[in-house]
């Protein structure tokens, strides 16, 4: 338990304390749009697909198809100069992962996002596994899934992360040392 608050503490030290104490550039990366090399992409991108189009008469099939890519390409370089996203020099934008609140949408919401879509793939695979394991054929459910048993875990999984600490603390979640098989050396 003394190892579970120690780690609580750990995350929250270096979300919120050491944020806010540094402040020094990021590798020499600048705004997008600030960038010359994010501009010059920009307009060779559009300068190849021009040079493209004016192989196609107008109005026809590929030369729309082209004129919407033209459009596409230029509203993306415009949202990543409108984002507040940093460029390097080589002109592409990069992500900052190093816990700063102004950078959380770039890789803390999305990482987040990832380890809590994650947990509730694992936390309903493993309430399924453990319901399964109580029938007579569970190797036979783990091949031909029953499929209404798999919903009904599926929508309830959403709650995994209370779930987990609630088994947690109730000593369900972790396996005794005497449960956990050993190979002779």
């Amino acid at each position: 338990m003394k190892k579970f608050y120690i780690v609580i503490f750990t995350i929250f030290f270096q979300a919120f304390i050491i944020p806010n104490t540094v402040n020094a550039d990021v590798a020499g990366l600048v705004p997008c749009k600030e960038s010359i090399a994010f501009n010059k992409r920009l307009q060779n991108s559009v300068k190849k697909l021009e040079a493209r189009l004016s192989k196609y008469e107008p109005s026809t099939p590929p030369n729309l198809a082209i004129e919407k890519q033209i459009q596409k390409t230029q509203a993306r370089f415009e949202k990543y100069s409108k984002s507040g996203i940093l460029c390097g020099q080589d002109g592409l934008p990069h992500l900052i992962a190093d816990g700063r609140w102004n950078h959380a949408g770039e890789f803390m919401l999305p990482g987040l996002l990832f380890i809590y879509i994650t947990g509730w793939i694992g936390w309903v695979g493993r309430g399924y596994l453990q319901a399964i394991a109580n029938t007579n054929k569970p190797t036979e459910k783990e091949i031909i899934l029953d499929v209404p048993l798999a919903i009904k875990f599926s929508l309830s999984g959403f709650t995994w992360p209370l779930a987990a600490i609630q088994e947690f603390t109730s000593g369900k979640l972790l396996a005794s040392n005497e449960d956990i098989t050993i190979s002779p050396r």
